[in-house]
């Protein structure tokens, strides 16, 4: 497998035949991306999913994390718009996931929180090592949900559990993940590359044109949810406590932080 050149290290693209691979981050702040990455992986998957030859994406972080969401030091001393503008490109990367024409699977490890929660669900499967946990604990920084990252939730786990994990920010861990709806598989971690290895064989084994249709099919089901929870809410966060609560979140030494509390 060989690495597409590309100069930012956030984002890297593999290819091997009919299976291509995104790897999230560079391993540090536990792979959160600031909003110039979400628009690069956006574009990253746009280009594969244009790609004929391509049968299946697989999305992972780098080293043993998945994604920890939004790196939060790009927000500090931000204007507002700035920020606003950092939740359009992750909505833009999670609706190219949505929208591209072959299966995506996210492969999981250590945490897929916050906008790396909000990742995983718009993928099509999400394997997770038995170790990882997922969840959105954005409400205590002032983030205003958006109709489109409560719907991935709901669409997959009901009303209830979104509403439990949205307003309280628990992360779960893997085996009731996969109990609720947010996760398909739980793995052991030293068997979890293989699992997924297997898993994208056997989809990339069936004829194109009908895993296409089957993900096209079940786009088709889900389209009038995505089309009324398109638009999110402005402001996307609570102003009077978003600054200080990032201040507080990050703390005096964040800049120089490699591993910093669970992001956005």
């Amino acid at each position: 497998m060989t690495a597409v050149p590309e100069p930012d290290v956030s984002i890297a693209t593999f290819r091997s035949g009919a299976v291509a691979e995104i790897c999230i981050g560079d391993g540090s702040r536990r792979n959160a991306l600031p909003g110039a990455a979400w628009a690069r992986l956006a574009r990253e998957v746009g280009e594969l999913g244009a790609c004929r030859s391509l049968r299946v994406l697989v999305i992972r972080g780098h080293g043993d994390t998945f994604c920890a969401g939004s790196d939060m030091t790009d927000w500090v001393d931000a204007e507002p718009r700035y920020v606003e503008g950092s939740f359009a490109h992750m909505e833009e990367a999670f609706s190219a996931i949505e929208d591209c024409p072959v299966p995506v699977i996210a492969e999981i490890r250590g945490v897929a929180a916050g906008a790396g929660c909000q990742l995983a669900l718009a993928c099509d499967l999400r394997l997770m090592e038995d170790s990882a946990r997922i969840g959105m604990p954005i409400a205590r920084l002032g983030i205003l949900a958006s109709p489109a990252f409560a719907a991935r939730m709901v669409a997959l786990a009901g009303p209830s559990v979104a509403r439990e994990l949205l307003y309280t920010g628990r992360l779960v861990d893997a085996r009731t993940a996969v109990v609720l709806g947010l996760a398909d598989h739980q793995v052991p971690a030293a068997q979890l590359t293989d699992r997924t290895s297997r898993l994208t064989a056997a989809i990339a084994a069936q004829p194109p044109a009908a895993i296409r249709a089957a993900k096209l099919a079940v786009g088709a089901v889900l389209g009038p949810q995505r089309t009324a929870t398109a638009v999110n809410p402005r402001p996307v966060v609570a102003r009077s406590h978003f600054g200080p609560a990032v201040a507080a979140f990050l703390g005096p030494s964040a800049a120089g932080a490699p591993d910093p509390p669970l992001a956005g």
